[in-house]
This record gives structure tokens, C-alpha cells and sequence, in this order.
């Protein structure tokens, strides 16, 4: 998988993309991941990339010329654009998965007080929010995105299961795991689990799964 990433503040990236599963997907060759400046795409001496908004109004709106200048020099046939705005549909785990089964995605970046409007009608395939809830840009909202698929491209995570019994894959969020030591100042692991029993484990995890779900997201299930 290819994710080019359109922003202008390249550097907020650097430090994310050489940790942990993200690190893992691009050494191994699983994903390959390009931060390109918005500014390197203006045709002017100040790289301006907002301007004020026709009609007035307060702050700062993302000119269309540098984001259709990047998309005309790395968008091939096969791209998906994606802009990351509040505006969007918001982010889930079942659009993560649909994302991690494309060749090569671009991540527009917003910034200021939006985007210019013809960026949204004519030049992306889809706008994705990562909640109800305003960041200064799209650069977090971007990383999200680019680990939340990352660890679903096959091969990029030890156990691939693990990313198939996930919260929210199912439908309902995961059930509670637990590690050595089997007890610590009085805290104990269910018995259960020590049982040796598979099949009475998995049931199990299954009902503690769906009970967690019921007290803490209930929505889940509304929804499925």
C-alpha cells in the first residue's frame, strides 16, 4: 500500500512514522509513506497556501491551486483522495478496513478555517472525520488513520488475529485479557482462563465481550 499524505506541516509526521507498527509496515515493506508540502506546490515567491474568504467572514480558507497542483503530479488511476475535515463521515473500524484494501491512498491535510470549497466538490473521493471535535488541522487526524491501516495490511502485525478480535471488528468491543502474575495484592484472573478449556474460554470472552459492550457502548449494537 502507497499513502501520500498533502500537508503543510510536514515535520508534525517524522517522529509518528519511525515508531512502533507504523515503522514496522514501511521497513518491512508493507506500506510506503510520503509527506509532500503543500507549500513545494504554490507558484508564488511567499508559498502561500489560504487567502480570505470571498463574501468576508473570520479566519483563513485553504487555497485550491496548491492541493490540485500536488494531486496532478502524484495522483495515478487507482487513487483514492481522502480530505480530513470535520465535515466528513467519521472514522470507524469497518472504514479502516475498507481503506487497508487500496494500492494507494492521498491524505489531504486541512488547515485555517477550511478548505476551499471546489477542494471538497471536485477534486477528492471521500472526507473523513475523526470525531465530533475541532484540531487544529488534519496532520493528527491523518496519523490516526495511517495506523489504524497500516496494522491491517497482512503481514504487519505478528498475529494477524489479534487485529481481527480488535473492539469494534466484530461489532462489539473486546473482550478483558489478562497476563502474569496470576495474582497481585489481591487482584486475581478469572479461573477460567486458567481452566485449560478453549471452547469454555472462548465462551467466555465471547459473553464478557458483549457484556462490556452493552455497559460501555451500547451503540454498537443499536447500530449493527
Amino acid at each position: 500500500m502507497k499513502i501520500d499524505v498533502l500537508t503543510i506541516f510536514p515535520d508534525i509526521f517524522f517522529s509518528p512514522l519511525r515508531n512502533s507498527i507504523i515503522k514496522k509496515a514501511i521497513d518491512m515493506g508493507a506500506v510506503q509513506i510520503n509527506i509532500y508540502n503543500l507549500r513545494d506546490f504554490t507558484t508564488d515567491n511567499a508559498k502561500t497556501t489560504d487567502d480570505y474568504p470571498f463574501g468576508g467572514g473570520p479566519g483563513m480558507i485553504m487555497k485550491i491551486e496548491p492541493v490540485f497542483n500536488a494531486l496532478k503530479a502524484i495522483k495515478m488511476p487507482e487513487s483514492k483522495v481522502i480530505l480530513l475535515s470535520p465535515q466528513g463521515k467519521r472514522f470507524n473500524q469497518y472504514i479502516a478496513v475498507d481503506i487497508s484494501k487500496s494500492e494507494h491512498i492521498i491524505l489531504i491535510c486541512g488547515r485555517y478555517k477550511g478548505v476551499d470549497e471546489r477542494i471538497r466538490e471536485y477534486l477528492i473521493d471521500d472526507e473523513i472525520s475523526i470525531g465530533d471535535y475541532i484540531t487544529s488541522g488534519g496532520e493528527i487526524p491523518a496519523l490516526v488513520i495511517i495506523d489504524a491501516i497500516s496494522r491491517l495490511v497482512p503481514g504487519v502485525l505478528g498475529n494477524f488475529e489479534s487485529a481481527q478480535s480488535d473492539s469494534f471488528v466484530s461489532g462489539r468491543l473486546d473482550a478483558p485479557y489478562y497476563t502474569r502474575p496470576r495474582e497481585f495484592e489481591g487482584m486475581v484472573v478469572p479461573d477460567v482462563l486458567l481452566s485449560g478449556n478453549h471452547k469454555k474460554i472462548e465462551e467466555w470472552r465471547e459473553k464478557e465481550a458483549l457484556k462490556k459492550t452493552i455497559v460501555k457502548r451500547p451503540d454498537l449494537l443499536t447500530s449493527t
